[in-house]
């Protein structure tokens, strides 16, 4: 009988040693699991991360190259780059149940115990050792390096209420208390955010790493662990908060380094995945493709800016809360104008800025701005990046001596029209206010003719906040919505508190 060739349901039915030695069961390392897993897996063409978009040319096939090495790992990226996913995912590699000693407080192999416990039992029982199942999911171990960890956290401690209630001397091994690591024996132990970790913690871990044995107290535990080691570490990290030490930075045979999505096509694909939509919301408003690449657009500009500190990096995250809040906003519009469906705005867009305040860190320059002014000009950018793919560029129009496609909208606006865009406006109302500009419909048909009427008058009003940005027009934030007027004719104006130019 070939162990391997046994289903789930076949294995589950070994109760005893005897009955696994029978079924030809043989001892096999975590690494060598995961790497024999990953053999069948890429024979087979199976993909194992799935829906970790971006990766698959660069981290992905590191992590595989890892993996076949049988090296532990340490993903070094800013946040918000799936580092503890790709290490949870891992699992995925592991076989779905694998053999322990019944009870056995360290997964203990059945053919190879390492626990007191379980070397006992093995020993006075033999082949009717009793045997138990364990999962794949339940081999994966996660802890968040914080200053507070402790050695007796990770590696374990003398229990002096186990030692009094057993009646053992202090010298008995039974009165150990393991921690974390060795307890994530025969599995997957990661350490989120190493370089938080104490220094002295991390000299801890040295010996496991290189020899996989341990010590507690002053016992000399030959533990043969068997642990597939994932470390996570921000930059960041390395100057601000703490490092990791070198020697253990040398014990970690391979450092992956993750990134950002590289276009906004991915970018898109991430928030998509991620974003936690209602059926409400997915069935009554439409959110339009240019909509989608704003939000991931601030993103891209928030990286780029002066304001946020490029050390700490733009989380993804920014983009899945950002397009959470965008769907909200047309919702709660929706609700409030009691209609039953509606399409995405422009002006929805200020549901966006609580989204970018929480999860950008500012420079000094960025502090004084203020984060909301800094939010506001991040939409702003990305408006203006994403307006020259759309429509003609007004830098190059305005330097035309005629023929500027801009030319009676400007001209409107001069004689000193204004337009508000209220944010809760009924579909009725905010169609009759775009309508009413000259030219603007006609510039939207011309360069951007489309079937979609809700696009339409997104496009419209698109054309409006983009105009604004390249400084045709003046934009100003009223208390409940947004007015848009002659550049020039605004300047003369004191502004009001809020207003955004």
């Amino acid at each position: 009988m070939n162990y391997q060739d046994l289903s789930a349901e076949q294995k589950l039915k070994i109760k005893t040693l005897g009955e696994l030695k029978n079924a030809g069961y043989q001892s096999i390392s975590i690494k060598e699991e995961l790497r024999s897993n990953l053999i069948r897996a890429k024979k087979e063409k199976k993909e194992i991360f799935t829906g970790i978009w971006g990766y698959e040319d660069t981290v992905i096939p590191d992590v595989e190259r890892a993996i076949l090495s049988k090296h532990n790992i340490n993903f070094l990226g800013l946040r918000g780059q799936a580092k503890t996913r790709m290490a949870r995912m891992m699992t995925m590699l592991l076989d779905e149940y694998i053999p322990v000693v019944k009870d056995a407080p360290l997964n203990d192999d059945p053919l190879k115990p390492i626990s007191k416990f379980a070397r006992d039992k093995t020993q006075d029982l033999g082949d009717d050792t009793p045997i138990g199942w364990m999962h794949r999911d339940e081999r994966y171990t996660e802890k968040l390096a914080t200053p507070d960890v402790t050695i007796a956290d990770l590696i374990g401690d003398v229990d002096p209420i186990k030692a009094a209630s057993l009646k053992l001397p202090y010298s008995d091994e039974r009165v150990i208390h393991f921690g974390l690591v060795p307890r994530s024996h025969r599995g997957i132990f990661v350490i989120n955010e190493l370089p938080d970790l104490q220094a002295r913690i991390q000299v801890a871990l040295f010996n496991i790493l290189q020899e996989g044995d341990i010590q507690i107290r002053g016992f000399k535990l030959r533990m043969p662990l068997d642990v597939q080691f994932v470390f996570t570490a921000n930059p960041e990290d390395y100057t601000n908060r703490g490092s990791i030490v070198t020697p253990l930075k040398d014990r970690i045979d391979s450092q992956i380094i993750t990134h950002y999505p590289s276009s906004i096509e991915i970018g898109k694909k991430i928030t998509s995945q991620e974003a936690s939509l209602t059926i409400e919301q997915k069935e009554s408003i439409e959110i339009f493709d240019l909509a989608k690449d704003l939000i991931e657009q601030i993103a891209l500009e928030a990286r780029d800016s002066e304001y946020v500190d490029a050390k700490s990096g733009v989380s993804a995250r920014l983009t899945i809360t950002a397009y959470e809040n965008l769907v909200s906003a047309c919702e709660r519009r929706m609700l409030m104008s009691r209609d039953a469906k509606t399409s995405v705005r422009l002006t929805d867009f200020i549901g966006v800025i609580p989204a970018i305040t929480g999860k950008v860190e500012l420079v000094y320059e960025g502090e004084q701005e203020g984060p909301g002014i800094v939010a506001n000009n991040l939409v702003g950018k990305a408006i203006r990046s994403q307006f020259i793919n759309y429509f003609p560029d007004p830098e190059k129009e305005r330097k035309k001596e005629s023929g500027n496609p801009y030319e009676q909208l400007k001209d409107w606006f001069e004689k000193g029209n204004m337009v508000d865009l209220i944010f809760d406006a009924s579909e009725k109302e905010y169609q009759k206010e775009l309508k009413s500009i000259p030219g603007l419909e006609q510039l939207v048909d011309k360069y951007q003719k489309t079937p979609h009427e809700g696009f339409k008058y997104f496009l419209m009003e698109f054309a409006l906040f983009g105009l604004a940005e390249y400084s045709m027009l003046s934009k100003h934030q009223l208390a409940q919505g947004m007015q848009f007027k002659d550049l020039f004719t605004s300047m003369f104006n004191m502004p009001e508190l809020g207003d955004d130019e």
